[in-house]
């Protein structure tokens, strides 16, 4: 029944032999590496151990099953039916991890919110989608770390997070894109209508050992005092780093660390990253030029409309998903787009 979803016995003999790996009395002798080596394991028996579960359970179930299936008895059909629906429930989460098989996927990730024109009505809207993807991020035990945080009247005019824990890219790289809130605007005081926009980008932590090469020449890398009122995110320090590459227009920015070198090292490590997403971005573009349908993952176009009044309504624009609880939506309850997005890109 699953045999398409995974090879399970070359997957474990790539636990043992990593296992007997562990084992070897040199295996500390380069720490770093022997962390990769354990990550890699871990990430193997978590591809490998929830499935063997899942398929002896699914064995069991089949078993009575068959030893009952000639007798009628609604207690047994109803405890059958009600163990079924728990093994839909395990398998979910497990099918979607299936697709979740991009260069860098498992990465932890940067999450980027930009506010668009409109002041703060603006600034609103891109702290209110902070927060959805930080409450996200608690519901799913992610970390979440506020790395850059420029506040504004009534909201943020910009944020930077990192998302650390396994998948994190791979669940939150469809949230790129242009976000559209429609509401009656709080600030205003004639109670109209009024549309935002807010941009976000996602883009994963890449490992030093992926080469993105950055000459002196080629940014500008700018030192000055933590602004805003920043409260418990944001340490006052006069360490924080702004670096703006030239030929992209990339900027970014890091002032949460307490040092101006460390400041600097996560700024280079976002910086790299973005590089990454911007050039394969535009690699994909090259690629498609010539294509009949592209598809529209451009991360400037508009994803998703968020509509408060005149009824409720969140629509992701790719994958045609309606939910009508905006209030969970906004508390974090993003997983269903989340889905539908992934096996949307699968099959587009």
């Amino acid at each position: 029944m699953f045999g398409g979803v995974f090879d399970s016995s070359d997957t474990l003999s790539q636990i043992k032999a990593l296992e007997e790996k562990t084992a070897a009395s040199d295996f500390w002798n380069d720490k770093d590496e022997a962390e990769k080596t354990f990550a890699q394991l871990n990430s193997l028996k978590d591809s490998y151990f929830p499935w063997q579960k899942l398929i002896k359970e699914i064995d069991d179930t089949q078993e009575l099953m068959d030893m009952y299936s000639s007798e009628d008895d609604e207690a047994l059909t109803a405890e059958l039916d009600a163990q079924i629906l728990a093994l839909d429930e395990e398998f979910k989460p497990l099918k979607l991890k299936t697709l979740l098989d991009g260069k860098f996927d498992k990465n932890d990730m940067f999450l980027s919110i930009h506010a668009g024109a409109g002041g703060t009505e603006a600034c609103d809207w891109a702290n209110m989608l902070l927060r959805m993807y930080l409450r996200w991020c608690e519901r799913h035990g992610f970390k979440s770390e506020i790395l850059d945080l420029l506040e504004d009247e009534g909201g943020i005019k910009s944020a930077t997070v990192k998302v650390s824990g396994e998948y994190a890219f791979g669940y939150l790289k469809g949230e790129a894109g242009v976000h559209r809130l429609v509401r009656i605007s709080p600030f205003d005081a004639n109670k109209r209508r009024h549309t935002s926009f807010t941009s976000v980008y996602a883009s994963p932590v890449i490992d030093d050992d992926i080469e993105i090469e950055l000459k002196p020449e080629d940014y500008r890398l700018d030192t000055y005092r933590a602004g805003g009122a920043g409260g418990q995110h944001v340490n006052k320090t006069d360490s924080a780093v702004r670096i703006t590459h030239y030929a992209t227009g990339i900027v970014v920015q890091c002032q949460n660390e307490r040092s101006q070198f460390m400041n600097k090292e996560v700024a280079f490590k976002m910086l790299r990253s973005r590089l990454y997403e911007y050039y394969q971005k535009k690699r994909e573009e090259e690629h498609q030029k010539n294509a009949i349908a592209k598809k529209d993952i451009a991360w400037g176009s508009q994803i998703r409309s968020y509509i408060f009044q005149p009824y409720t309504l969140v629509k992701d624009h790719r994958t045609n998903v309606e939910i009508g609880n905006i209030n969970g939506v906004m508390d974090g309850a993003i997983d269903p787009f989340i889905e539908a997005y992934l096996n949307w890109a699968k099959e587009s």
